[in-house]
């Protein structure tokens, strides 16, 4: 990993799912120019096989992609629902983990987005006002050593 060799990512976002209940928690870092700059998925708590690990996301591909490009987090309440099942292949750890409600948040270094975290449930609607809101403080105004900015806006 980069320069950040204190601080745990496994570590922390082991505590998030068990502190929020969550299935999955992911983290998808961007690799270097030499790999031309795509995101993988770099850590996973909650995963139920290892094929996160073989995902290569290009900016503007996946969830995390989006996410990556745009600097905005995502939250999709119900998978069914809000996006079609013939295009679920571009969101392959949708697929890989089983997942049914997602919130992608970016992970800001300095002036640009660096990182997402992503945390869901194998059920829909999971993701309540309440929940989100609690979420947000926890995560405000930085993981680790990336900054959060502003997480959802309802």
């Amino acid at each position: 990993m980069k320069d950040e060799p204190n601080f745990d990512f496994q570590q922390a976002i082991d505590s998030l799912r068990e502190r929020f209940a969550f299935d999955f928690v992911s983290i998808a870092l961007v690799q270097s120019a030499a790999d031309q700059f795509v995101l993988t998925w770099q850590y996973a708590s909650g995963n139920l096989n290892e094929r996160y690990k073989r995902i290569v996301l290009h900016s503007g591909k996946g969830i995390a992609g989006m996410v990556f490009k745009t600097g905005k987090p995502m939250i999709i309440q119900n998978i069914a629902d809000e996006l079609d099942p013939n295009d679920l292949f571009n969101y392959p750890i949708i697929v890989a983990e089983q997942l049914q409600t997602v919130c992608a948040v970016p992970l800001w270094k300095e002036s640009r987005v660096d990182g997402v975290l992503l945390v869901g449930f194998r059920q829909g609607n999971r993701l309540t006002s309440a929940l989100l809101d609690e979420f947000r403080q926890y995560l405000d105004p930085s993981f680790g050593p990336y900054f959060t900015r502003e997480l959802v806006e309802e």
